[in-house]
């Protein structure tokens, strides 16, 4: 098998080189029992899952220590800005979504602040952004998917969450030979709008900023990198509210069902197809 072309990304990375000489002949071997074939035996465990990996221990570390020095009578500065941080994402949730948009700020919160680390990742020498890899952006979306049919489900019941397709809040019967394919094809698309949407952003902006290190290192690419701390926040927050808005969507007709026309319904409307 011809070997591959490097590309600008594809450069060497010590931590990626340490994690595959320690548990590279682990995750070989057990791949290969399971009749697996690496496209490179001798890294078996490709850069963005050792990104991924790095994120998870250092939010994993960063959690445990905060834990043991949580405060309610004197927090940290540390603590405040967590604080502050939870609570913004939290009222976003209740913005759209209504009171009990809270029950889905643990995945909600996790996923956003997965992709702006992963995102950030890109711009400290030594590492690369997880998300200028389309696998990651991929499971990102196709998690976000799954758990919001998942609660759509689980709030209206299998039956009347299929029937919403057909004849989406607002929309009378007799359309439902017409809405039926346009929101299964809304859905369907939702995945790869939200990974290639990120997988572009991210992937692009290392791409500059490698192109310009290589014509002229140093200062040349630090305008691209201000950029890139710019874009990276924009796409965690722009992927995150996208989240919210399925989620809404998801579950905003059991608030319909529940106030019977009565009230008002908390949050926002929502959309008939996304």
């Amino acid at each position: 098998m011809a070997a591959e072309k490097a590309g600008p990304l594809d450069h060497p990375l010590m931590i990626v080189d340490t994690v595959n000489a320690v548990l590279g002949p682990v995750v070989r071997s057990v791949g290969e029992s399971a009749g697996y074939h690496f496209a490179k035996p001798e890294a078996p465990i490709p850069p963005h899952i050792v990104m991924i990996m790095l994120i998870t221990a250092v939010i994993t570390g960063v959690g445990l220590f905060l834990r043991s020095r949580l405060s309610v009578e004197n927090p940290g500065k540390f603590q405040i800005v967590v604080e502050d941080l939870v609570l913004a994402v939290r009222g976003l949730l209740e913005e759209w979504i209504g009171p009990k948009g809270g029950r889905f700020l643990p995945l909600i919160a996790t996923l956003g602040l997965f992709i702006l680390m992963g995102n950030y990742m890109g711009l400290v020498p030594g590492l690369m952004a997880p998300t200028a890899s389309l696998n990651t952006t991929l499971g990102c979306a196709l998690t976000i998917w799954v758990y919001y049919h998942f609660q759509g489900i689980k709030a209206q019941g299998l039956g009347s969450y299929l029937l919403h397709f057909a004849a989406p809040p607002g929309a009378p019967m007799w359309m439902a030979p017409i809405m039926l394919p346009i929101e299964l094809i809304s859905h369907m698309s939702r995945v790869m709008s939200l990974s290639l949407r990120l997988f572009g952003n991210i992937f692009g902006e290392e791409l500059v900023i490698a192109i310009l290190f290589m014509i002229i290192p140093f200062l040349v690419p630090l305008p691209m990198m201000f950029l890139g701390l710019i874009t990276g926040g924009l796409q965690a927050f722009v992927f995150v509210l996208l989240s919210i808005i399925y989620l809404q969507g998801a579950v905003a007709v059991e608030h319909h069902h529940d106030e019977h026309g009565h009230d008002a319904p908390h949050g926002h409307e929502a959309p008939a197809a996304a």
